[in-house]
């Protein structure tokens, strides 16, 4: 699918993987909205690449519909929705001061998990019920963002892998169902990506980690995670499968 002219969501677009995604889309021509809980980070992107900002809470049923409404009146239905929007906060299960608060797994849970499935929603229904775009039937492409720790979850990462295990394993049902349709369902899994998520880390920290990593011995660079959207969205046989980006990392 060439993204020319066609209308794209990026959420978490402010910053880190969605804001550099927001800005290779940009690059490529399609109309990009910028979606973050930040709105001046959301703005200042959509600023820097010709583009529109919303402020939104993606967990929110009502801010989800109204963004992508404005998205829909500004762009024209959504092409490409690309799910960044998510949190990675660390928690046992049981630590020092005893079980894990409940909200604070349902909180990771309505950020990473039900926010993608909320966006994945309602640009879905904007695919659906437009035209196709190439000789191939195509309507669109969604892209969630999952992680390596969907299935090698570390000490402390019970919420964050079970929200990227809910990613994965939405893909293939959301896929088979809008197959028809010549919608695509895809999800990205990345290792250690260099976003100030790991950047604000102490030196020392962040040099074991990425010692870690056996090719390249360094993070991803999100401009890595952009270009592979990018050739997601050109590569129409490309579907219903989690693509790892990881340099072959297998977190113990």
């Amino acid at each position: 699918m060439d993204v020319k002219g066609h209308a794209a969501i990026v959420t978490g677009g402010g910053s880190g993987l969605g804001a550099e995604t927001a800005r290779h889309l940009a690059a490529a021509g399609a109309k990009v909205t910028v979606v973050d809980v930040n709105a001046e980070a959301a703005e200042a992107v959509a600023k820097e690449i010709g583009g529109l900002g919303l402020a939104c809470d993606v967990s929110s049923a009502a801010a989800a519909e109204a963004a992508v409404a404005k998205a829909r009146e500004a762009h024209g239905p959504c092409r490409v929705l690309v799910n960044c929007a998510g949190i990675a906060p660390a928690k046992r299960i049981v630590g020092r001061d005893g079980p894990m608060p409940l909200d604070a797994f349902e909180q990771v849970i309505r950020i990473n998990l039900i926010g993608s499935f909320n966006l994945l929603r309602l640009a879905a229904a904007d695919m659906l019920g437009s035209d196709p775009v190439n000789e191939d039937g195509e309507r669109g492409v969604i892209i969630s963002t999952a992680s390596i720790a969907a299935v090698e979850g570390q000490l402390g990462q019970a919420a964050y892998a079970a929200s990227k295990a809910g990613i994965t394993g939405m893909m293939l049902p959301a896929a088979r169902e809008f197959a028809k349709s010549g919608v695509r369902v895809l999800t990205i899994a990345p290792g250690l990506i260099g976003t100030p998520l790991l950047l604000n880390m102490p030196q020392e920290v962040q040099d074991n980690l990425a010692g870690q990593v056996p090719f390249p011995h360094r993070f991803g660079h999100p401009a890595e995670y952009a270009r592979l959207v990018m050739h997601i969205c050109d590569n129409t046989m490309l579907n219903a499968d989690t693509i790892r980006l990881d340099g072959a990392m297998r977190m113990q």
